[in-house]
C-alpha cells in the first residue's frame, strides 16, 4: 500500500503516532513538536519561542535558516545535488582548498563525508591501513559516534549490551582539573604524572601495535572538559615515540566556536588528521577528513577505501564553502572571544549567587556548568540537573546537560556565535531564575 499523508494531527494524536512509529534512540524524547526554527530560536506547534543554547545538536554555527545558508540551499539543489560518488565536482574542490588554507602545514588532503562518526571511521581506518597497525588510544569519557571503530572509541556511553568492540582499544583517564585524580602535593591535577601513567598501562596492554590517538581539544559530551595548556603537546610526543598517528576530532570546537579558527591552535600542535563535522555544515550532514599529502599519498598506495553514497556530494559541500565565506566575512572567531567573555562573566555571576554552581569552564561560545549538590564534596544528583533542565524549558530555553558516574550534571552551552548579547543575556537570566526556583541553598 502506498503511504500517505493527511492533515497535521492533534498534539495527543502526534505523540500517540510517535510512540507507535519511531524507534527511540537516545532517552525520552523533548515533549515540544518543533514546527520551524530561526536564528537562536525554535518555534513550536503552539506557537511557543524557545531560545536555543545547544545550536541544534552543537551544530547550527550560523543559527537556524541563515539567510546565505538557504539562499546556497535553493540554488545548489536545482543545479547540482548529488553524484556518483567517483564524479567531482567545483564546490568539492573548492571546499577542500579552501579547508586547507584555513589550516597550518601540512593539513592539505581532504576528504567530505557526511557524519562526525563517519568521519573518524575514515580517518581511524586510514591511520590503521598507514600505520599497519589496529590498536587506538581515546579518553575515558570520549565520544566519537556510533558507528564500529567510532562506537569503539567511545567511553561516555553506549557501550553495554552490543557484544565485543573492535579489538586494541584503550581508554586513558581524562585531565580533569576540577575532579583531579592524580595531585601534586597542593591537591591540583598532576597531568604530567597522569599522562605517564596512563600509557605505562597502554604500553603493558599493547600487542605492539599502536595505530593512532583519537581525542576531542574540549571533551563534550564528556562534560566539557578541556586539558590543561602543554597536555597535548605532551600527548602528542608520546604518539611520536610510538609511532602512532594523532587524530583530533574537532566536531564540536572546529570552525570558530572556541574563539580560534580551531581549537588545537592554543596548543601549538597540528594534528596528523584532523575531523570536522557538525559545525562544517551549520546544521547540515557535512564531515571532513583533512591529513597530510603524505599520509594520503601512503594511504592511497595502500589502497585506501572509502566509497560511500554520499561522499563528495556537490550540494553538502557549496554549504561549507558558504559557511566559510560568513566565518571569515563576519569574523565569528572574534565575535566568539568576545561573546565569549561575556558569557563567561554571567555564569561567574551566576556562580557567585547559586551555591549548586560548582565549576565553570569551557572557551569562547562553548561553554560547562557543572551541578553539584555540595561544592566541598562535589557531590552530585542526577535528578537536580534534571529539574533544572526542565524548568529551563518551561521558561523558554533549551538546555543539554550530560550526567555521567562520578561527575555532576553538566550543562554543556553552546549557542550560536551569530546569537545577539540580549540573547545571551535572556539565557542567563532564564537560567538563573531556573536555578533559584528548584535549587535550594546549602
Amino acid at each position: 500500500m502506498a503511504a500517505t499523508t493527511t492533515a497535521a494531527p492533534s498534539t495527543a494524536a502526534f505523540w500517540a503516532q510517535a510512540e507507535e512509529h519511531l524507534v527511540r534512540y537516545g532517552g525520552e524524547f523533548t515533549r515540544e513538536i518543533i514546527d520551524r526554527a530561526a536564528g537562536s530560536f525554535v518555534f513550536t506547534a503552539d506557537g511557543r519561542k524557545i531560545l536555543d543554547f545547544t545550536s541544534g545538536q552543537m551544530s547550527a554555527i550560523l543559527g537556524h535558516s541563515h539567510p546565505r545558508i538557504v539562499a546556497t540551499v535553493q540554488q545548489q539543489v536545482a543545479r547540482l545535488d548529488h553524484l556518483y560518488s567517483g564524479m567531482l565536482s567545483r564546490p568539492v574542490v573548492d571546499l577542500a582548498r579552501r579547508l586547507a588554507g584555513t589550516l597550518p602545514a601540512p593539513l592539505t588532503k581532504t576528504l567530505l563525508l557526511t557524519t562526525g562518526a563517519e568521519s573518524n571511521e575514515a580517518a581511524l581506518r586510514m591511520a590503521k591501513l598507514v600505520t599497519g597497525r589496529h590498536e587506538v588510544v581515546s579518553f575515558a569519557r570520549s565520544w566519537h559516534g556510533m558507528t564500529q571503530a567510532a562506537a569503539s572509541a567511545t567511553y561516555s556511553a553506549g557501550r553495554k549490551g552490543y557484544g565485543p568492540a573492535a579489538p586494541g582499544n584503550f581508554a586513558i583517564p581524562v585531565p580533569n582539573a576540577y575532579r583531579p585524580d592524580i595531585t601534586t602535593a597542593d591537591g591540583t591535577l598532576d597531568w604530567r604524572r597522569q599522562l605517564d601513567l596512563a600509557f605505562d598501562l597502554i604500553d603493558a596492554q599493547s600487542t605492539g601495535s599502536l595505530a593512532a590517538c583519537l581525542v576531542e581539544p574540549i571533551l563534550s559530551s564528556g562534560g566539557i572538559i578541556e586539558p590543561p595548556a602543554g597536555y597535548f603537546a605532551a600527548l602528542q610526543a608520546k604518539c611520536r615515540e610510538r609511532g602512532m598517528l594523532l587524530i583530533l576530532d574537532e566536531a564540536q570546537t572546529g570552525l570558530c566556536r572556541t574563539g580560534t579558527w580551531y581549537a588545537f591552535e592554543r596548543d601549538g600542535v597540528v594534528p596528523d588528521i584532523l575531523t570536522l563535522s557538525k559545525t562544517l555544515g551549520a546544521g547540515l550532514p557535512l564531515a571532513a577528513v583533512v591529513t597530510s599529502a603524505d599520509i594520503e599519498q601512503e594511504a592511497h598506495e595502500r589502497g585506501f577505501l572509502f566509497f560511500t553514497t554520499h561522499v563528495a556530494d556537490p550540494l553538502v559541500a557549496a554549504v561549507g564553502n558558504t559557511v566559510l565565506d560568513v566565518l571569515a566575512e563576519d569574523r565569528l572567531d572574534e565575535r566568539a572571544r568576545r561573546l565569549g567573555e561575556f558569557l563567561r562573566a554571567g555564569l561567574t555571576d551566576l556562580a557567585a549567587r547559586h551555591p549548586v554552581v560548582g565549576d565553570i569552564r569551557g572557551r569562547g561560545l562553548l561553554a560547562g556548568l557543572e551541578l553539584v549538590v555540595d561544592r566541598e564534596t562535589k557531590q552530585t544528583s542526577d535528578a537536580l540537573g534534571a529539574q533544572v533542565t526542565r524548568r529551563c524549558l518551561e521558561l523558554g530555553l533549551h538546555m543539554n546537560i550530560v550526567q555521567l558516574p562520578g561527575m555532576g550534571g553538566v550543562f554543556r552551552i553552546a549557542p550560536p556565535l551569530t546569537a545577539t548579547q540580549d540573547e545571551l543575556e535572556l539565557g542567563l537570566t532564564i537560567l538563573d531564575q531556573a536555578l533559584g526556583e528548584t535549587c535550594t541553598p546549602h
